[in-house]
């Protein structure tokens, strides 16, 4: 794993993406760290954390804190449940200058225009907005305006972005919170989870081949337990990143010594 630089992509996945900072934390021990990262929906918040310096302990309080639904974030004006835009403030206590070049590493961030079915991704310019629209899962959240388009999740057309590091990285790290594993047919119980079961299924096989171009890929199959949005699940979820990562991590680092 001794090349430079090295780029991290981290999948979407709602709770499920507290296993990406788990990674983080371990490649933080074992003194790996990217210079590049990718990051759609929650990965682009654990990205965009990790590219601005903040520690873990800072990363997995921001999740804790910031308040998923807020009955004063409920909105009847904007097409979703809690207006998204209301969160621009919280971010902007973690993103106080509010732009890419600001962060101490490359961030990609992917959003998904609406309007022209097509994902795009940021870079440059203004942080927070781009952030906010990556990770407005519809319906519950409403989308995002930007340059006068409506965007909103990137993992409705992207989950797995690892395009723009392809590029610029030598090494590509790849953490995929939106693993499918095998399921009992007790969890098939009812029109959620058989719902939840099938979006996670295509989600899967549209990233398949992108997944398994990296050069080290870490999927968390057991994280399917755990409910997208389930705040109870985020110290679980961030337990399984690094108990895996840090086998996997050091296994691969043996292995190139």
């Amino acid at each position: 794993m001794n090349h430079s630089p090295i780029g991290l992509v981290l999948s979407g996945g709602g709770v499920r993406g507290m296993a990406h900072i788990g990674l983080i934390r371990a490649m933080q021990e074992l003194g790996i760290s990217a210079q590049v990262v990718s990051g759609s929906s929650v990965g682009a918040l654990v990205g965009a954390l990790y590219a601005n310096g903040n520690s873990v302990s800072e990363m997995l309080s921001f999740f804790k804190e910031t308040p998923l639904f807020k009955y004063n974030f409920l909105t009847i004006l904007k097409p979703g449940f809690i207006d998204t835009d209301r969160y621009f403030e919280i971010f902007k206590e973690y993103f106080p200058r509010d732009s890419f070049a600001s962060l101490e590493k490359d961030l990609h961030v992917v959003a998904t225009d609406l309007q022209k079915g097509e994902q795009q991704f940021f870079s440059e310019g203004e942080l927070i907005r781009p952030l906010l629209a990556s990770a407005a899962l519809p319906p519950v959240f409403s989308p995002v305006e930007l340059n006068g388009k409506l965007y909103a999740d990137g993992g409705i057309m992207n989950n797995f972005p690892s395009e723009p590091i392809k590029s610029s990285a030598d090494y590509v790290i790849g953490s995929n919170v939106s693993a499918v594993g095998e399921l009992h047919k007790n969890a098939l119980k009812n029109s959620i989870q058989l719902t939840g079961r099938v979006t996670s299924l295509m989600i899967y096989a549209i990233n398949r081949k992108k997944l398994y171009s990296c050069d080290l890929l870490l999927e968390y199959k057991e994280l399917e337990k755990i409910g997208v949005l389930d705040r109870t699940g985020i110290e679980k979820a961030y337990t399984m990143g690094y108990d895996l990562a840090m086998e996997t991590l050091e296994r691969e680092l043996r292995q190139t010594d």
